[in-house]
């Protein structure tokens, strides 16, 4: 059979995002991590500002507008800083300037799927390393390995634990690749890896507008690390891979940090309510500082019950691989949705 593709993409499996029903269907959507409320209006207003001229020409190639808003907020220099049509798009960049065969890209796992998806694009070479039951970072085992680049996602997703400053410290010092530290759910948690990327010349930390900011729909992200490793990655990023749009509203969003803090606030506190409630039920919980909940009903039947919800009308997010599949991932609603939730799962467990 004739394959117009090259062999790693044959071969590959590519990457199967969350069910995205229309935006008119009455569904309680609990499965893709988004925020429950809306954007900062002031995200909102900026749209209102945008003049033809913009959309005539192209953008400002590096988002400088985006990024001044990212230093003024998180205390960086603009040129410590790269921005990404997504945190997703700046990953890849990672990988495609960093990884090919023989380089190998190491994580551990369970952790964001797209990782390998990536890998396999460029081809590079995968070491999977296997989180225990406890999530606790393999440190000494992700060193062994050696990676060109090694991905932390922290908060990580689907377990929502977080990585402490101090193991990401002990990692990045036995480390000689690049250590990228995606913190998409950051928003949600207590700690950030940051302060790493002034300590390690080697060490990117990821962040997006998709969760905290409730800017999904937008694909805005950026990165922030020493000039030195940005440089490279400058390279091979998309001449204009941020439109004047994205870059508009974003820098509108970053710059109202109150309104970001208060919907997070606002998420903890439902995260903490729901748990709860799921605890009640019997399900078992582990700690979670993202937005979600990983979950394991009492009688371990996950995928009958991620079934039984999306006929009520409620989706979440349910992962057919070893080590998941006895588990549901669950997006933290709003309180009313929560509830919903809770009221249905009353007569599935």
């Amino acid at each position: 059979m004739t394959t117009y593709f090259r062999p790693a993409i044959d071969a590959m499996t590519g990457y199967v995002p969350g069910e995205q029903p229309k935006s008119d269907t009455p569904i309680i959507k609990l499965n893709t991590n988004e925020n429950p409320y809306p954007p900062s209006p002031a995200a909102i207003a900026a749209l209102q500002t945008l003049k033809a001229e913009s959309l005539r020409r192209y953008p400002d190639p590096y988002a400088n507008e985006f990024r001044q808003a990212i230093s003024e907020a998180l205390g960086v220099p603009m040129d410590w800083i790269i921005v990404g049509n997504g945190s997703d798009d700046i990953l890849n960049i990672i990988i495609r300037a960093c990884a090919e065969t023989e380089r190998k890209v190491v994580y551990p796992v369970p952790t964001y799927v797209l990782y390998r998806t990536l890998t396999a694009m460029q081809p590079a070479d995968t070491i999977e390393i296997p989180y225990g039951d406890d999530y606790r970072l393999p440190i000494a085992e992700l060193i062994a390995a050696n990676g060109a680049v090694t991905f932390i996602a922290s908060p990580n997703s689907p377990s929502g634990h977080v990585v402490s400053i101090a193991e990401l410290r002990q990692l990045a010092a036995g480390l000689t690749g690049v250590l990228v530290v995606d913190e998409a759910y950051v928003d949600f948690a207590e700690e950030t890896a940051l302060p790493l990327v002034h300590e390690f010349d080697h060490v990117i930390v990821t962040r997006t507008l998709s969760k905290g900011y409730s800017l999904a729909g937008l694909r805005l992200g950026f990165g922030i690390a020493n000039p030195t490793l940005l440089s490279g990655l400058f390279k091979v990023k998309d001449s204009y891979n941020i439109d004047a749009i994205a870059g508009l509203v974003g820098a509108a969003a970053m710059r109202d940090q109150a309104y970001k803090n208060e919907c997070a606030a606002k998420v903890k506190t439902s995260r903490a309510a729901l748990a709860i409630a799921l605890k009640q039920l019997g399900f078992r919980l582990w700690d979670s500082q993202a937005n979600f909940l990983l979950v394991q009903p009492p009688q371990s039947n996950a995928e009958q019950i991620y079934l039984a919800l999306k006929e009520r009308g409620i989706l979440v997010r349910y992962f057919h691989q070893a080590g998941l599949s006895d588990k549901l991932r669950i997006t933290v609603g709003t309180d009313e949705q929560n509830q919903v939730l809770v009221e249905a799962l009353i007569h599935l467990v």
